[in-house]
């Protein structure tokens, strides 16, 4: 049950960009562009949203289960460190850049697009890097103990 919920959950975000249309990389950058052909459409879309993402949050909030059964995991952290502002703005780069966020990325390749795809790859290897450089500490302090 869970997995199609997430498939649903998945099915509906991407029907949602597509319908929106900030599966398409202009239409992002055109929001980006302030100082050309403003398009402010992607922020009617972040509105709707955050409101929607406020609502669902506060009546899980009081929740011990979700509505499949399984117990309420919701994030506890609310520290803003060094790596969430260096990650955020990674984010917000490649986005700019781009005009493709992951979802929209997924939409992208599920559509056959070559840019997609390519996008896609380079979201991968920057995971992959992450994973490396998280697990350099790691071997250095095995290393140190051995």
């Amino acid at each position: 049950m869970n997995v199609l919920t997430a498939l649903l959950a998945g099915l509906v975000l991407g029907f949602g960009l597509i319908v929106s249309g900030m599966g398409n990389p202009s239409k992002v950058l055109g929001f980006f562009d302030l100082a050309g052909a403003w398009d402010p459409s992607l922020a009617f879309v972040m509105a709707g949203a955050i409101a929607v993402g406020v609502v669902a949050f506060r009546l899980a909030r009081g929740r011990t289960r979700s509505l499949l059964g399984e117990a309420m995991q919701l994030p506890r952290a609310q520290d803003i460190d060094r790596r969430l502002v260096v990650g955020s703005a990674l984010f917000g780069f490649g986005w700019g850049i781009a005009g493709i966020c992951p979802g929209a990325g997924f939409v992208l390749l599920g559509a056959g697009s070559t840019q997609g795809a390519v996008f896609m790859l380079a979201m991968l290897a920057g995971m992959g890097l992450f994973q490396l450089q998280q697990m350099r500490p790691q071997a250095a302090a095995c290393a140190t103990n051995a």
